[in-house]
């Protein structure tokens, strides 16, 4: 199963410069938003990656391109441009990076990226948020629906709009909540069936510009509830925080062994 990162977004305010980066390239720890989604997903043994990327795309392509010396100790020499690599490390990961133009939305990203996809099940996140969500349960939970999509959901983190679900999981639209923890909101994580990415298409059936409201128009969607760790790194406040976490040794989404 092929896992597909939504990193097409526009420029990244969590970077204090002036040559604005792709928001999923923002650093925790000296490596990339990414690197840490990536490595969440390989952890449960997705190491098959489609990179969505829009803004400045090519920054993300020479990141792999030179993913190994990036992670490695290197020697140059200048004179004969001779490269030495030292404590060699690099990830068993395949990865492949599209451009999916620099405003498309969700939708359209996720219908260019259908080409690279094949007629199997595939997880779906965006490249700006972190979570512990367990991906194994996830899959296995989409599976014994039957269901077209799985969309993981967790409690609200103060700036998202809330989703109703009944008892059975199944998404019932947008609703407000009085209490937080009786509110549910898109984690950015799924799983979608092959068949999902004929309603992406231009001339699909529907108006819904949200990739839930698209789906749940036609099909049932169902909803996988997340408890514990999940935030999207939006701002320069969250960046801040997720630094803390890691330079402690205390950061959530860290499911992997080093």
């Amino acid at each position: 199963m092929k896992v597909v990162i939504l990193a097409g977004g526009l420029p990244s305010t969590l970077i204090e410069e002036d040559e604005k980066m792709p928001k999923p390239m923002a650093e925790i720890g000296g490596r990339p938003l990414l690197w840490h989604i990536m490595k969440q997903y390989a952890h449960y043994g997705y190491n098959d990656f489609v990179i969505c990327t829009g803004y400045k795309g090519d920054v993300i392509k020479d990141y792999f391109m030179n993913f190994y010396i990036y992670q490695s100790d290197i020697t140059v020499d200048l004179q004969t441009n001779e490269v030495q690599i030292h404590r060699k490390q690099t990830e068993d990961w395949k990865v492949s990076v599209i451009d999916t133009g620099l405003n498309s939305s969700v939708i359209e990203r996720l219908y260019m990226a259908g080409n690279y996809i094949g007629n199997e099940s595939v997880l779906v996140t965006y490249g700006d948020c972190l979570s512990d969500i367990d991906i194994t349960h996830m899959v296995e939970q989409h599976q014994a629906s039957n269901g077209i999509a799985t969309f993981a959901v967790a409690h609200p983190t103060g700036r998202n709009e809330t989703l109703s679900i009944d008892e059975n999981g199944r998404y019932q639209g947008m609703q407000r909540f009085d209490r937080e923890q009786e509110a549910w909101v898109n984690a950015c994580s799924m799983v979608l069936e092959p068949d999902a990415f004929r309603y992406f298409a231009p001339d699909a059936p529907g108006t819904a510009s949200t990739l839930m409201e698209r789906l749940a128009q036609e099909r049932t969607v169902q909803t996988y509830r997340h408890d514990g760790f999940w935030t999207p790194v939006e701002t320069v406040r969250d960046k801040t925080l997720m630094e803390a976490l890691w330079s402690r040794k205390e950061a959530p989404w860290k499911v992997w062994e080093d």
